[in-house]
């Protein structure tokens, strides 16, 4: 299998950024690492082996990134609002550094799939929603989807609002609402065991999700997995195994 490393610069950011490259060919499929995790995460947890026969057969490239959650949803010590605009720097990095980095790797290939687990699940969906125009379809797994009950504290502005889904997922509406009804897909799977309900939050907060993506019409799929399916990295290898050579 083919690997390759690059660190990409940050503006903003503490730290230059890893990109991690796996694969020769295929769809591109950008991977949002677990909270506060690095590029390397994915594979250190088996999730590239997972799939390494996508891989091997050219039908995908996994493109997994480092988080800059340490700087931004995981610095408790500020406000909630002072998170989200570090996130926004965040963001600035993929759409800006990550984006143009895959699109001259794997031109012409398809549009952008985005996945991750538990934190970078909620990453994988905020990106979708956000830029649907770089990423029509998000993979997420075990994902608690409103960052304001991540310990959150202070007063919130239009950078929470903006960064939130469970924010802003209920008043979209109008042109855009349609626009996206015709480009978007999320899929979010879950289980029903441990650690998914508390404390991570990630079953009700799926099913909350997929309520209001239901009621705007916005092209979906909410797949609950059993009792014995707990919030942790075996169970995510076997979803992904599962589910993403659908898209591929």
């Amino acid at each position: 299998m083919e690997r390759e490393q690059v660190e990409l610069e940050a503006p903003g950011l503490d730290r230059r950024g890893t990109l991690i490259r796996y694969g020769h060919f295929g769809r591109p499929v950008l991977v949002f690492p677990s909270e506060q995790g690095r590029a390397w995460d994915y594979e250190n947890n088996g999730m590239v082996d997972a799939v390494a026969d996508l891989i091997e057969d050219g039908r995908v490239k996994l493109y997994c990134v480092d988080s800059y959650d340490h700087v931004s949803w995981s610095d408790r010590s500020i406000q909630l609002e002072d998170r989200a605009r570090r996130h926004e720097l965040y963001e600035s990095w993929i759409v800006n550094q990550v984006v143009p980095t895959i699109g001259a790797d794997s031109p012409g290939v398809g549009d952008i799939i985005t996945t991750g687990c538990s934190l970078g699940a909620f990453h994988a969906l905020n990106f979708a929603f956000k830029r649907a125009d770089l990423f029509p379809v998000a993979i997420c797994q075990s994902g608690n989807y409103d960052a304001a009950s991540w310990h959150a504290w202070g007063e919130r502005g239009d950078a929470t609002y903006f960064n939130n889904p469970a924010d802003y997922l209920p008043g979209l509406s109008g042109d855009h609402l349609e626009w996206l009804r015709g480009r978007l897909f999320i899929l979010l799977t879950v289980g029903q065991g441990d650690w998914e309900t508390n404390p991570t939050g990630s079953l009700p907060s799926a099913r909350a999700t997929a309520a209001v993506l239901k009621e705007k019409g916005i092209p979906h799929e909410l797949d609950l997995w059993g009792y014995d399916v707990a919030h942790d990295w075996p169970w995510w290898r076997q979803q992904i195994a599962h589910h993403l050579p659908r898209f591929c």
